[in-house]
């Protein structure tokens, strides 16, 4: 996404709410019509204490983020998107220190078909 930062407003993209589904809401809301499904799981959970997120850990260790609204908020399409790179550096320092290939190597190697998009 390239331009102005708020060029997602009011756009179609940014918003999805799956009122069908079996879990609607996933967390407790008295704003039902603005539930923003699109981030169904997090991408911010893999930022850990860092995602600044509404969350807790429980007694075996594990991130629970029951109390937290940030992705599905309609107006935080903007601030999850923003953190994206965060989450791509993260994620590459991981792979360098286990020894692997980081998501920028893995692309830069990968062989470019005309289908692909990438």
């Amino acid at each position: 996404m390239h331009g102005d930062s708020d060029s997602w407003q009011d756009k179609h993209f940014s918003f999805f709410s799956h009122k069908k589904c079996e879990y609607f809401p996933c967390h407790k809301t008295d704003d039902p019509e603005n539930f923003n499904c699109l981030f169904c799981y997090c991408p911010l959970y893999a930022l850990g204490r860092d995602c600044g997120g509404n969350f807790t850990y429980s007694k075996s260790g594990k991130k629970v983020c029951t109390n937290c609204m940030i992705p599905h908020k309609r107006e935080n399409f903007g601030y999850i998107r923003g953190r994206y790179s965060e989450v791509m550096e993260r994620i590459s320092a991981l792979e360098a220190a286990a020894g692997g290939a980081g998501p920028k190597d893995e692309l830069k190697d990968r062989p470019k078909d005309s289908d692909d998009p990438v």
